[in-house]
């Protein structure tokens, strides 16, 4: 007896530790997502030097990558459902590769911009179908923690992001010998920045092939077969066929229309959909990950520590995350999102005012942003999906996780390009004035439409609009 329960122990402990390594490899596409995000924040002032850009180009070479991104979020949707989650994921990995290869070895400006656009694309797909992947493939008792992983192993991407750049740019690289290397490591330090991407991006691929498909996507093709051993492999032969059940009554439901989406009773689902993430990017927090080096130049330090503080900005993500993914369950959606938009509207006024006083030397801009980036690590960042993947109906949750994903990047957009054209026009203190008016109408949108979803099955909150609807209809006695 004693045996047959170590075995089973055992066993479980396997299947367990298999599921964690396979959503490893997923959210990979998540380290890539945020490495290539942030990288290019050491290499502005580089590459502007080398090509002699303004304003506007300065703003095309960080946005053209976000205006792939948008192309490769609309398409990611179809494509993965035609041809599958991993297949896609492959591409993702493969125009990352593509993207860093080139950009290394670009010979214009012209060339670099394509090769930026290659990557976008990469960021868009990653950005759709990696999470995508993970939640159809982890138990609903481990989904939460699961798709957690990929939001990490983002914010772990702009720290080692950030790290790198601070390395290239403090070393010499006397050692390297030869007239391609020295000009990727020394004369054109940028190059190495944007070509080490590669690395993670070969482990990505390679890894990728020893991961299985989603069970899900293969119960929609009518391959039972292969979805049972894949279930049989992350949740053991034991609770494969009660989740195949699951999946076949939620592909049932899949089949209700896109159309449902724009149905009254889920107007507010919708709104919530595509502000939230709106919200979340044009409070600038792609401003201080894109041109924080410059922003901290600006403040009276030198490029050197600008980078270093940039590191500094990494860590904070990373550890604030952390306190997102131990409370969110605990305290409740809502006031994750009052006090982490409160105090990031705090932040960014208080760093204009800074800025217009003329107070730039000393820690205390930097202590501010810190504190900026902080409230959003806890809240914007990862509270924002969670909300989004709860309040759509099961049927058309996809589709509309597509729509909202969308939604954040034209928002990307709008901040990368416009970015450098305020800091040059307006001043740094006017565009954190900017991003604090932009960031104000979140708690709004808290207040009046987001609900609280703590603890609620998604049958629950998909009820929760359907009586909230119903109720607004009944007419006044």
């Amino acid at each position: 007896m004693e045996n047959t329960i170590n075995y089973q122990q055992k066993k479980a402990g396997s299947v367990k530790g298999y599921l964690y390594l396979v959503c490893l490899v997923a959210a990979l596409g998540g380290f890539l997502f945020g490495f290539d995000t942030a990288v290019i924040s050491g290499t502005i002032g580089l590459v502007k030097g080398d090509f002699g850009l303004d304003a506007v180009a300065e703003g095309w070479f960080v946005s053209c990558a976000l205006l792939g991104c948008i192309i490769g979020v609309a398409a990611s949707g179809k494509l993965s459902d035609s041809y599958g989650r991993k297949i896609v994921m492959i591409l993702s990995a493969l125009l990352f590769l593509v993207s860093a290869m080139g950009c290394m070895l670009a010979e214009s400006f012209s060339a670099l911009i394509a090769y930026r656009l290659v990557g976008g694309l990469g960021i868009g797909v990653a950005s759709m179908v990696s999470p995508l992947y993970i939640s159809e493939l982890a138990p609903s008792n481990l989904r939460g923690r699961m798709v957690s992983l990929y939001q990490l192993a983002l914010t772990i991407g702009i720290v080692v992001a950030y790290f790198s750049n601070a390395f290239i740019v403090d070393h010499k690289w006397d050692g390297f010998s030869g007239e391609e290397l020295g000009r990727i490591f020394t004369t054109q330090p940028w190059r190495a920045m944007l070509g080490l991407g590669a690395l993670p991006a070969l482990v990505f691929l390679l890894a990728l092939f020893a991961v299985p498909e989603s069970p899900r996507w293969l119960l929609t093709k009518g391959k039972k077969q292969q979805a049972i051993k894949v279930l049989s492999k992350i949740e053991g032969t034991q609770a494969a066929p009660t989740d195949l059940q699951g999946f076949v009554s939620q592909q049932k439901s899949d089949e209700e229309s896109f159309k449902t989406l724009f149905r009254p009773v889920y107007r507010r689902a919708l709104w919530i959909g595509l502000l939230l993430p709106f919200l979340s990017q044009v409070c600038g927090i792609n401003a201080v990950i894109y041109y924080g080096p410059r922003i901290l130049e600006q403040a009276g330090f030198t490029l050197n520590n600008a980078l270093g503080g940039q590191v500094t900005i990494g860590i904070i993500n990373v550890v604030f995350t952390f306190v997102a993914i131990f409370t969110i369950d605990k305290w409740g959606r809502k006031p994750l999102l009052y006090v982490g938009i409160g105090g990031a509207v705090i932040s960014l006024l208080v760093i204009g005012i800074l800025f217009q006083s003329g107070v730039v030397t000393g820690p205390w801009i930097l202590i501010f942003i810190l504190a900026f980036i902080a409230c959003f690590a806890f809240s914007f960042g990862p509270v924002c999906w969670v909300v989004i993947g709860e309040i759509f109906p099961n049927g058309i949750r996809g589709k509309a996780m597509s729509l909202a994903t969308l939604s954040l990047w034209v928002g990307n957009f709008l901040v990368g390009q416009l970015t450098p054209l305020m800091l040059d026009g307006a001043g740094p203190a006017w565009t954190f004035w900017i991003f604090a008016i932009c960031c104000s109408p979140a708690l709004l949108l808290n207040f009046k439409l987001i609900p609280e979803t703590k603890g609620r099955s998604l049958e629950e909150i998909d009820a929760h609009w359907k009586h909230t609807f119903n109720k607004a209809e009944e007419p006044l006695h």
